[in-house]
């Protein structure tokens, strides 16, 4: 009797794996949507294309060695073989197999993050190079310090300073926004954004339709993100918490949605869709690091504050000439931040030096190793198409093709 609760218990636990991992997975399309609907016409298909194909060297990558890097063993084969995660307390309830395919949509999603700061400017195949390099090292390096529970280059153990990141608000989104930085920095920014007397010029994006449509997959794919993060279904204290976590989800994308319209409002006088849909996915940053522990009106309370955030922050990085087309530094980045700094106001296990170190530890990490990858990257291949490319689109430059060839008159 009690081996057939326990085998229920396994195909339970590893569908719900499963599942969560493919909500995860759709969050690529969210990704490629939002980014396909903020950049300008003539860079559409290449950004698409970028979506599309860092989503499969992820995939590659993190089977060669991410994994392995990220929880231990000696090839990807011989880890996903044994009972259970490596560095878990307890034999594990699900199929190793299924973590695999669950973490891997995460070293995906870090990865998309970088994918639209950089957009309009940047040369596909340097783009593609440091994805090899985004997914197979630098994220799972500082994914073994946090989930893997490996030591910090041996100095400390983030786990041990108190430091918590339920989901990823600082693990993946903080991550991807840093690795972006890094690259908008030395990219610099797009032709025309900025004008000689510090004028800001607004690049509306080509297709707002699918842009709120890639908001809401991004919204429903998180369900699976931050739920599938309780790793477990088939009890009643882990049914409790998934529907805590996925109630909580929901609250702050709203609360941060709402925060961002009225906030965008007062400033600029106008409902700003783009600063709308930010503002749900700032909500959605926020609450990753800790989903579990606060009540759906404390939730809604953070994504609010997350919405605020995001609007001032993406306003800010303007006025200092970081030019990020889909708002991704912000949103990610500096949410991620605020997430994190939040956990301890409702899990009293966790530190607010532990989670200022630790946030500290994935940034500098992330940011040095990415500014070094895009670096040699920038002296070896280059990492920016020409002021010609750049004017005509990189959709004819990089992929020979336009996304609207029947509806584009004339360049933006």
């Amino acid at each position: 009797m009690e081996n057939d609760i326990f085998q229920l218990q396994y195909a339970l636990d590893t569908f719900y794996f499963l599942v969560c991992g493919a909500l995860v997975m759709w969050m690529a399309a969210g990704f490629s949507m939002l980014e396909a609907g903020l950049v300008r016409a003539k860079n559409t298909t290449e950004i698409l294309t970028k979506n599309v194909a860092l989503y499969a060297i992820a995939c590659i990558m993190y089977m060669v060695c991410g994994y392995a890097i990220m929880y231990g063993g000696d090839i990807f084969l011989s880890t996903i073989a044994g009972d259970g995660v490596a560095g878990a307390d307890e034999p594990a309830t699900y199929a190793p197999s299924a973590d695999f395919f669950f973490q891997v949509v995460f070293v995906a999603t870090a990865m998309s993050i970088v994918s639209g700061a950089v957009a309009e400017r940047m040369k596909l195949w340097a783009f593609l190079v440091f994805a090899v390099f985004m997914t197979g090292f630098i994220y799972p390096l500082e994914g073994a310090w946090t989930w893997g529970g490996a030591d910090v280059f041996g100095m400390y153990n983030l786990g041990d300073l108190g430091f918590s990141d339920f989901a990823g608000s600082g693990i993946v989104h903080m991550a991807g926004a840093a690795a972006a930085l890094a690259g908008v920095l030395l990219l610099g920014p797009r032709k025309g954004k900025y004008g000689p007397n510090g004028e800001i010029r607004a690049f509306p994006g080509a297709n707002m339709p699918l842009a709120a449509l890639g908001t809401f997959i991004l919204w429903m794919g998180w369900f699976g993100f931050n739920g599938g993060s309780v790793l477990k279904l088939g009890d009643v204290a882990s049914a409790n918490s998934v529907a805590m976590v996925f109630l909580n989800t929901n609250a702050a994308a709203a609360g941060g949605a709402i925060a961002a319209l009225i906030t965008a409002r007062l400033m600029f006088g106008k409902a700003d869709l783009t600063m709308l849909l930010n503002g749900a996915i700032a909500g959605l940053v926020v609450i990753t690091a800790e989903p579990s522990t606060p009540s759906a009106l404390t939730a809604t309370i953070w994504g609010a504050l997350g919405g605020i955030l995001v609007v001032l922050s993406i306003v800010t990085l303007d006025k200092l000439r970081i030019d990020d087309p889909v708002g991704a530094i912000s949103a990610h980045g500096v949410c991620g931040l605020l997430g994190l700094l939040l956990v301890p106001v409702t899990n009293g296990d966790v530190s607010f030096s532990g989670q200022i170190i630790g946030a500290l530890t994935i940034f500098i990490w992330v940011f040095v190793a990415s500014l070094v990858v895009w670096g040699i990257l920038k002296a070896v291949m280059g990492i920016r198409v020409t002021e010609e490319e750049e004017y005509e689109g990189v959709d004819l430059s990089e992929c020979g093709m336009e996304a609207y060839p029947e509806f584009v008159s004339g360049k933006q």
